[in-house]
């Protein structure tokens, strides 16, 4: 369906998930961080808290994504790679496929292909005005570049979702990513386009791949300042954390005036993450699950596509988070108090069993939050400095803020010294 204006008419339902069985077939193999138990356990804890259930939300199915759909973002050549290797269980080196981040597993085009498209019907859900808000947890794979996959990502799916939505008609665009890695394969497909705002809160990359993201890559041309990187030092917790994003990000997408907000979630910025080093805890992120629905409706028209992302901490961190992401646009949010579902933390022990794992398995968490029973509110509680504060010349976390702010904000009319 094509559409020069996002429909503003009320949908059937403030939340539709996107969701396929076979979404779980985006598997790199037992050993890989990225195991897709991950998502089933997600989809399993959200059940059992009847976060599925409730009238507003629907779980939907969708369309693979077509060559047509996937050649918005990425060169025909890596297309027919991408099925060649999945086809024949045979390595791409020139493509980034057969590496140790992006082995090469038979039905690799047909997962991916998947994933990509219930991100494109996410965005096509919302565009349209069939639901308010559109999630798929299975996809945020953005690393994906033009012609290679690299980090864990075959194709682009949130950045294909984007081109989708600028092929029916959308002008404006804002993309925010906390996953603790760059969002560098959608910053690079919107780097010169204007209609695209990308923002990205990540681990700096001096220490974290992909080795991109700092302050000074804002755009080219008429797209310049419209490509926005926050890079924390290592060991950044939610309070800090949390100022750097109401620091950078509420202003810029006041100043922006997306008609969509479409978010990535990567939740590796939690402390347990065994794959980079911020400090975060699922009551931070919850946190910024709920900033983030604020401001879809105060910039976007309450448009918000959501997905998943990083997160490799696969029974501990990840299902819960997520599971607070779709309560969250839902619009009915779980207490952070609540104990895990005795029966899903014995489904939970049952499947890392038998289907192993190269990350950290651990024990399912008892609740879901990380904080002390006596300070169950989590992040909620934590006082929160936002710009107008103040600013630590020592504070490295200040230091990225400030970066950020002088790289960008002059672009978008902002003053970079003072709280808009």
């Amino acid at each position: 369906m094509s559409s020069a204006a996002p429909s503003d008419r009320p949908g059937p339902c403030d939340l539709r998930v996107l969701w396929d069985d076979r979404l779980t077939s985006y598997d790199f193999g037992p050993t890989h961080p990225m195991n897709p138990v991950r998502v089933e356990l997600t989809m399993a804890l959200a059940r059992e808290y009847g976060v599925l259930d409730h009238a507003n939300v629907e779980v939907a199915a969708f369309e693979t994504a077509g060559d047509v759909l996937l050649e918005l973002i990425h060169d025909p050549a890596y297309i027919a790679a991408v099925r060649h290797a999945g086809a024949t269980g045979l390595p791409e080196p020139r493509h980034g496929l057969g590496t140790p981040d992006n082995p090469v597993f038979l039905g690799m085009h047909e997962a991916s292909a998947l994933v990509t498209g219930a991100s494109v019907a996410a965005a096509e859900a919302v565009w349209t005005g069939r639901c308010a808000h559109a999630a798929n947890i299975a996809g945020g794979l953005h690393h994906a570049m033009r012609a290679a996959a690299s980090g864990f990502c075959v194709y682009d799916d949130p950045a294909i979702a984007i081109a989708w939505l600028l092929e029916h008609g959308a002008e404006r665009v804002a993309y925010v990513d906390v996953d603790v890695h760059h969002g560098d394969g959608v910053q690079t497909a919107f780097y010169n386009d204007p209609r695209v705002l990308t923002i990205s809160l990540h681990e700096t990359p001096r220490t974290l791949f992909p080795g991109t993201g700092f302050p000074q890559e804002t755009g080219s041309g008429e797209a310049r300042g419209t490509a926005v990187n926050v890079a924390l030092p290592p060991g950044t917790g939610d309070a800090a954390w949390l100022r750097a994003f109401h620091s950078v990000v509420p202003p810029l997408l006041r100043a922006f005036k997306p008609q969509v907000l479409l978010t990535q979630h990567g939740c590796d910025s939690h402390t347990l993450d065994p794959l980079a080093h911020l400090m975060l805890t699922v009551d931070g992120q919850r946190t910024a699950y709920a900033a983030l629905h604020r401001l879809a409706h105060e910039t976007a028209g309450g448009r918000w596509i959501v997905t998943g992302g990083g997160g490799y901490e696969l029974v501990q961190v990840v299902p819960r988070a997520w599971t607070h992401l779709l309560a969250e646009a839902a619009g009915r949010p779980l207490d952070p108090r609540l104990a895990t579902p005795e029966p899903w933390r014995e489904f939970a022990k049952r499947r890392t069993r038998e289907v192993g794992s190269g990350g950290v398995m651990g024990e399912p968490p008892r609740q879901m939050t990380d904080a002390p029973q006596d300070r169950a509110g989590g992040a909620d509680t934590v006082e929160v400095h936002t710009w107008g504060s103040g600013f630590d010349p020592a504070n490295p976390v200040d230091q990225a803020i400030r970066a950020t702010r002088r790289a960008v904000f002059p672009e978008h009319g902002l003053d970079p010294l003072t709280e808009p």
